[in-house]
């Protein structure tokens, strides 16, 4: 492995500074060319003004980290950054897959972010404090079944559940759908906190409950966390005890 040449993959958080660790705020100072979905890059445009730039568009993965990996084993030092952490529905996957195929030996850094569950939790209080499934809706590059699967054996083994993808304009059932699963082993009166756009400035909370959840805005910004059958609301918090004695 050729440890003089590194590829950065960054994970941004939220996209803040404030929220972002030293390390991924060192590795995008050190890096000459940013790579990365166009979105993300808007996130942190004031803070890479004075790098090379390359923007891509959504489903343009691989052939995104295919021109990291070849900038990087060409001297070039460079930064692929993901919303979050990378190594939770990032790019680090995908990074380490292409580069084995593309026989690419270089230092592959992965830098960890907030990711979305997290960020969300925290601002809804503590409702991830015992065990707990993060699921994508997305069928893009999973089968419906199998997610419907997940759902099922999560809400069953009475998991905190964090949805992450859980709309789009398309893809409008699937959240239902899983609310219909999860009423077959909550309560419709279990908690449940919707963030959209956590940790930026055009954030939106919402707690509510099982039964009334698909009564609030829901999209592809939003992260979705629905309680297990010990979750409560206390101070307007969503709380998931750990259950030590008190």
């Amino acid at each position: 492995m050729n440890k003089d040449r590194i590829l950065y993959v960054v994970g941004i958080g939220p996209g803040h500074m404030n929220n972002m660790t030293k390390e991924a705020i060192d590795a995008l100072e050190d890096s000459e060319i940013i790579i990365g979905y166009k979105t993300y890059i808007s996130l942190i445009e004031d803070m890479v003004k004075d790098k090379e730039i390359v923007e891509s568009p959504m489903k343009g993965e691989v052939e995104r980290c295919k021109m990291a990996l070849e900038l990087a084993n060409n001297s070039k030092k460079v930064a692929i950054v993901s919303s979050g952490d990378p190594g939770v529905y990032g790019m680090a996957g995908i990074i380490y897959e292409v580069a084995e195929r593309e026989n690419i030996d270089i230092e592959i850094k992965v830098i960890p972010g907030v990711t979305a569950a997290s960020a969300a939790a925290s601002i809804l209080g503590a409702p991830l404090m015992h065990d707990f499934a993060i699921i994508s809706l997305s069928d893009l590059l999973t089968d419906w079944e199998l997610i419907k699967r997940r759902v099922q054996l999560a809400a069953e083994g009475d998991f905190a559940i964090c949805l992450y993808n859980p709309k789009s304009k398309k893809r409008v059932e699937h959240i239902k759908i899983t609310r219909d699963i999860m009423l077959k082993f909550r309560a419709p009166e279990t908690p449940v906190g919707i963030v959209k756009n956590a940790k930026r400035d055009d954030e939106e909370v919402f707690i509510t409950n099982l039964k009334g959840m698909l009564d609030y805005p829901i999209d592809m910004f939003t992260v979705v966390l629905i309680g297990n059958s010990n979750t409560k609301i206390i101070n307007g918090k969503m709380v998931t005890p750990r259950g030590y004695n008190l």
